[in-house]
């Protein structure tokens, strides 16, 4: 079950560095280019919406919410580009590359708990 769960987590990550050179290939549709860019920018952000300190909702984006999104922005590239794709991400993993880091997607959750503190905030006020 551990071993499942570990491969799972290692193909996982291979989705997302995909991703990531699916975004950046030119030929990539709009629609797939958008998801991919909103997908990687929270995947490999530093910065989690949901902190994994909080018990079970730390972790339901990463063990679900995450996985959804990839799966669903993996159905809109075409096969030929994902499969050029897929390779580039093996060879990027396969050299001990770094993740990628996405400071986009920290900005981008950190304006939505900005937000979010605001609006508990007029709402406490008034």
């Amino acid at each position: 079950m551990l071993y499942r769960l570990l491969r799972w987590a290692k193909q996982l990550k291979a989705e997302a560095v995909t991703l990531w050179f699916c975004y950046r290939h030119p030929d990539t549709p709009l629609v797939a280019k958008v998801l991919a860019i909103g997908i990687v920018a929270y995947a490999f952000s530093p910065i989690d919406l949901i902190p994994d300190f909080i018990p079970v909702l730390g972790l339901l984006d990463e063990a679900i919410l995450l996985p959804a999104a990839i799966w669903l922005a993996l159905k809109f590239i075409p096969r030929p580009i994902l499969d050029v794709c897929r390779a580039k991400a093996t060879t990027w993993l396969a050299e001990q590359h770094a993740k990628p880091r996405q400071w986009l997607g920290a900005i981008i959750v950190a304006a939505v708990w900005i937000a979010a503190a605001w609006l508990c905030w007029r709402w406490w006020i008034e």
